[in-house]
């Protein structure tokens, strides 16, 4: 059976953050993911994470301005100081919370800069990320969001953030994949699956269209669980859609219901 994890920056959203973990547990979750903690301090998530009795796979190194329209950070040329200062509550969070997973936004191209700029700045900061975060047992991740719900985001598919990641090959950055952005931007599933998954350290799914939950939309979910599992994929699959105004309402595919 597929490990099924909850994202607690979208689902449960209902209650505040520290709340969420109890909530996810109740639901049947052992697992969960944040985007980005640093609203609240480190040690009251790990605790709330403790007494809930789940398990922190994946954060987000702090992407600055880009969740409100803005570029971010990690390939932003004029920003590299800025990528740099987010490393270390990066580390504290993860540390505090035993995160293994960090997740790097790519972020969108920025204005006044040509893609190969933007490009050699990702590459020189996730080189920069693996160095500083060698020998803490913690992985660097590398997602690609469609560019139709984000527009202008420098790396829009699974293959981009390959053919990156290419060039930092010393780093050994994994690939993260969310099965509703790969939708969005009318791949296949299953040959982009069979082409990265030996790489891939994390999934992430939605229905589409919507960004709903499972069921919602059209994709078949289902079948990538089982392509997914019988491909040998060893890690987690997250569920990071949009619930509505309940969350519990929406959990009929957990239980096959």
């Amino acid at each position: 059976m597929p490990r099924f994890a909850a994202n607690l920056s979208l689902l449960f959203n209902e209650v505040p953050l520290p709340e969420r973990f109890a909530r996810a547990a109740d639901a049947g979750f052992q697992a969960v993911e944040i985007q980005f903690p640093y609203d609240y301090p480190a040690e009251q998530l790990a605790d709330a994470a403790r007494s809930a009795g789940t398990q922190v796979l994946l954060i987000n190194v702090a992407a600055g301005d880009l969740m409100t329209g803005g570029p971010g950070l990690a390939c932003h040329p004029a920003r590299q100081a800025e990528f740099a200062a987010a490393l270390p509550p990066a580390l504290h969070y993860a540390r505090t919370l035993g995160v293994t997973l960090l997740n790097v936004l790519p972020g969108r191209l920025a204005d006044g800069y040509s893609r190969a700029a933007c490009e050699a700045t990702l590459a020189a900061n996730l080189l920069r990320a693996a160095d500083f975060f060698a020998g803490t047992g913690i992985r660097l991740c590398c997602e690609a969001i469609n560019d139709l719900d984000m527009p202008g985001f420098l790396l829009r598919t699974p293959d981009e953030v390959a053919a990156l990641l290419a060039r930092v090959p010393a780093a050994d950055i994994a690939l993260q994949i969310d099965l509703y952005h790969a939708a969005r931007m009318n791949l296949s599933i299953p040959a982009m699956l069979a082409r990265h998954l030996p790489r891939t350290a994390h999934i992430q799914f939605a229905d589409c269209p919507g960004r709903g939950a499972p069921g919602s939309g059209a994709l078949p979910l289902a079948e990538y669980f089982d392509f997914i599992e019988k491909s040998g994929y060893t890690g987690w699959l997250a569920a990071e859609y949009k619930p509505g105004a309940d969350t519990a309402t929406t959990l009929g595919w957990l239980s096959g219901s």
